[in-house]
């Protein structure tokens, strides 16, 4: 991560709004996706860099305008679910169209009393810290022909289940969290209260094929050249 980055601003941002109680707030109770998503841009344009909003279906959610930097936001309900999250059409990674990313998850009642309600905890992490290939690149396809009378597409548009922090680090919980890579420039503000090790798997999923006469799905993989190579990240607090 280079020295000049806007994560330390977003963070410090973040945690002075839950240390003063600034509550998110939702239009109404059908706001089921961006209440949370809203309390991020909210803290992004207070660090005052200029930012750019991707739509919908885009990806990142915020793109840092001065630095090629992103933002991903990921709000979870607690109690519900929380070890993992479906990525609509885009696999989770560090590295997107040049640009690094951070993913931003915050918890937040999953029963609020009304339409104002407290982030729990937040957690600001490096996009390697959920997957570290930059190669992949996420591309829906089709195949027309099917049906009795073939004129049917099929359209493969896939979804991605990855882990959340909360689902792959314990003591998260009721804190403000940064994981960030081990090389990372952290001022004195800081303190590290974790060493974090991610170790590649042995095999790659390269392919796969779909049964459609037995709803069946087979992966097809080979061996990971770089097995076992260690990623370190270091998660960082503020100093109280």
């Amino acid at each position: 991560m280079s020295a000049e980055t806007t994560v330390l601003d977003v963070f410090n941002k973040c945690v002075f709004s839950i240390q003063k109680s600034v509550l998110i707030r939702r239009e109404s109770r059908q706001d089921k996706e961006f209440h949370f998503q809203d309390w991020i841009e909210a803290r992004i344009r207070e660090t005052g860099f200029n930012y750019e909003v991707g739509g919908r279906n885009s990806y990142p959610d915020f793109r840092i305008v001065r630095f090629t930097e992103g933002y991903e936001v990921k709000g979870l309900a607690y109690p519900g679910r929380e070890l993992n999250y479906d990525c609509n059409s885009q696999v989770p990674t560090g590295n997107h169209n040049g640009r690094t990313i951070f993913y931003v998850f915050g918890r937040y009642p999953a029963e609020p009393d009304g339409n104002s309600y407290p982030v729990l905890d937040l957690v600001i992490c490096h996009g390697d810290f959920l997957n570290a290939d930059h190669v992949y690149v996420h591309k829906n396809r089709s195949v027309k022909g099917f049906g009795s009378y073939g004129d049917i597409m099929i359209r493969d548009r896939k979804m991605y289940v990855a882990p959340t922090p909360f689902g792959l680090v314990t003591g998260l919980a009721h804190t403000q969290t940064m994981i960030l890579s081990e090389e990372s420039d952290i001022s004195s503000e800081y303190k590290k209260v974790g060493v974090l090790v991610r170790k590649e798997t042995d095999k790659l999923i390269i392919s796969y094929m779909f049964n459609l006469k037995h709803n069946t799905l087979t992966p097809e993989t080979i061996a990971n050249p770089y097995a076992g190579r260690e990623h370190i990240f270091n998660a960082w607090r503020p100093k109280q």
